[in-house]
């Protein structure tokens, strides 16, 4: 039984899905690391073949959200990426992007994304299945489990961030 070894995680693709204009996408940069080619290649590689990646499989980003994405990442250096647009490839994207690479690679790292988007896909379709089911306990239960439930749905929703204040302070 020949066994290739995983050429990325699954937890490090994850890590780099972010939710852009209300779809999950990767960013070119992300991409060409995961697929070991450089950017400027893979962009090359697109732009070649433009007619395959419509706007839902991949649409640039506008300079707001480039800069409000290097804000979010932190750790990226000045000036990095700052010389052309990023482009953002949904899951439909990222599948056309290992038939335009066309190398081994690709096809084993595209396989290993479309494994983390299902298993995105997955962990939101149990969270909101958890949540019909409490509902459905909530009804059929009296008050005497309302703090149970609160107690459930206060560690089922996400933390909420607080707010920093800005000025002075008396």
């Amino acid at each position: 039984m020949n066994v290739t070894p995983d050429p990325v995680s699954l937890e490090l693709i994850e890590r780099k899905i972010y939710l852009i204009r209300g779809q999950k996408v990767l960013l070119d940069y992300d991409l060409a690391q995961l697929y070991g080619v450089e950017t400027k290649q893979l962009k090359r590689a697109v732009k070649r073949n433009i007619g395959r990646f419509p706007a839902d499989f991949m649409f640039e980003l506008c300079m707001e959200e480039q800069a409000a994405l290097r804000c979010q990442v932190g750790t990226l250096k000045q000036g990095a990426h700052a010389k052309y647009l990023s482009f953002a490839f949904t899951e439909q994207g990222v599948a056309m992007l290992s038939s335009v690479l066309n190398s081994e690679r690709a096809i084993e790292v595209s396989i290993q994304i479309m494994r983390a988007f299902v298993r995105l896909r997955q962990m939101l379709a149990s969270n909101a299945d958890l949540s019909r089911k409490l509902e459905a306990l909530e009804q059929k239960y009296d008050s005497h489990f309302r703090v149970v439930f609160d107690a459930i749905r206060a560690l089922m929703a996400e933390p909420a961030k607080p707010k920093r204040t800005i000025g002075f302070r008396q």
